[in-house]
């Protein structure tokens, strides 16, 4: 059973970096964004297999690399943000996919990847997700009141006298570090909605941003222990089954909202 211990541990820091940023993600309307992020992790593997980097490293600096290009063409006017997004994400995990396919002396479970693999937590990778966690906690409690302010409005952030082009880069290298720590756990396509269902799910039933992080953070951590609890009992893949649950606490919410509200 301490096979089972390290993955729950490892989801719960994953649920303290992803409560707080999803709940960023979405103040900013921002899902595509990690959608798209979320993607070129793929390729980030790749790179690292390739050039023999650490893939966490990798995956990093893919993302973060992904992130300026698009920073800098979102500028432009000729093609709409969302299409952008759609070109960026569906390009570089295509990339990835061919690319990893051409690769004669590599061998993965390109499943594991792309829905996760919870379950083959070691302890290298929870160091690792322990390590991420304490940064991206402690750069948020630093930058709380600038991202804030920034997700409301950039232009008025920036009379106040916030660094908004630093916050902007900052929120997302820290975006970066959660999809990496989350690759292994949940997938290339499942991490957005990691991110973002527990945000959702916590926001009507906050009355501040500190509270929509804090209720996301919980529902996400419950979200990993049920998931995890429903794949040992029904041996369904772990990733996949911890996104239903927190879908459930949406779906609860939702209607428990309406009610109270009527």
């Amino acid at each position: 059973m301490i096979w089972l211990l390290d993955s729950l541990l490892a989801g719960w820091l994953l649920s303290l970096m992803s409560g707080p940023l999803g709940s960023f993600i979405v103040w900013r309307r921002m899902a595509y964004f990690g959608d798209t992020l979320a993607h070129s992790a793929l390729l980030g593997i790749t790179l690292g297999f390739l050039f023999d980097i650490q893939l966490n490293l990798a995956i990093v600096l893919c993302a973060v690399f992904v992130a300026l290009i698009l920073a800098s063409l979102q500028r432009q006017h000729i093609i709409p943000s969302d299409t952008l997004l759609g070109l960026m994400a569906h390009t570089t995990l295509a990339a990835g996919l061919v690319t990893l396919s051409l690769v004669d002396n590599v061998r993965i479970d390109i499943n594991g990847y792309l829905f996760g693999d919870l379950l083959a937590v070691d302890r290298q990778d929870l160091i690792t997700m322990a390590i991420g966690a304490a940064i991206v906690l402690t750069v948020l409690s630093r930058m709380w009141r600038g991202l804030l302010a920034a997700s409301v409005s950039e232009e008025l952030a920036q009379v106040e006298g916030y660094p908004v082009a630093r916050l902007r880069l900052l929120f997302m290298v820290m975006l970066a570090v959660v999809i990496a720590g989350a690759m292994k756990l949940v997938g290339v396509l499942l991490i957005t909605a990691l991110l973002i269902i527990p945000a959702a799910a916590a926001r009507p039933f906050s009355k501040s941003p500190a509270q929509v992080a804090g209720l996301a953070t919980v529902i996400s951590m419950i979200s990993v222990a049920l998931g995890l609890g429903f794949s040992y009992q029904l041996d369904t893949p772990a990733g996949p089954s911890i996104v239903l649950t927190s879908s459930l606490f949406f779906v609860v919410s939702q209607s428990a909202y309406r009610l109270v509200g009527r």
